[in-house]
């Protein structure tokens, strides 16, 4: 019976050894899995053409060229990212809205207003650093809409009508007096 007992502990031992070899790869999977994340990307960013503006995107939202959006293709919709061009230093965050680019030559597309921020829409291209934002408060991404846009100012004026015959022109003065001496 004493022998019985040895054999169980001793499988349930290996098999809590397993377990715990099993939850330490996890831990260290998860852990170096946080690391690649948290580490910044970097890549060639470009921009989205003034012809998207208005389409829908990969996530069914319509394109904004003042919204701060993205398109790249791992992240999961949703995610906010941090774009800095080492350049000049200037950063912005994004949310990635769609897929893409489809260049392997570029690992960004940026909205028009988020490549104007980071002052890239001249060259067309940039290098950048991409680094995952934990997350935005509200979800929202900020964008101007086209009816906050302010309206042009309509001003009525009355003028008055002159016949060009009677107004003063300094040639016309001399004609006539060139007339007069005839």
């Amino acid at each position: 019976m004493a022998r019985d007992r040895k054999i169980i502990y001793f499988v349930v031992d290996k098999t809590m050894n397993r377990i715990k070899i099993l939850l330490l790869a996890f831990f260290l999977l998860g852990f170096l899995n946080l690391c690649v994340t948290l580490q910044a990307e970097r890549g060639v960013a470009s921009y989205y053409h003034n012809k998207f503006h208005g389409r829908r995107m990969a996530n069914g939202e319509v394109y904004h060229r003042d919204s701060f959006t993205c398109a790249h293709r791992r992240y999961p919709f949703g995610t906010w990212l941090r774009v800095t061009n080492p350049r000049n230093g200037k950063a912005v965050v994004v949310k990635v809205t769609d897929r893409g680019p489809y260049s392997r030559r570029f690992t960004i597309d940026l909205s028009m207003a988020a490549a104007r921020h980071l002052d890239i829409v001249s060259s067309g291209f940039a290098p950048v650093e991409i680094t995952q934002v934990a997350s935005r408060e509200g979800g929202i991404v900020p964008f101007r809409l086209e009816e906050e846009e302010p309206e042009e100012e309509v001003i009525d004026v009355e003028l008055d009508f002159v016949p060009a015959a009677q107004y003063p022109f300094p040639w016309m003065e001399s004609a006539d007096a060139d007339e007069d001496e005839k």
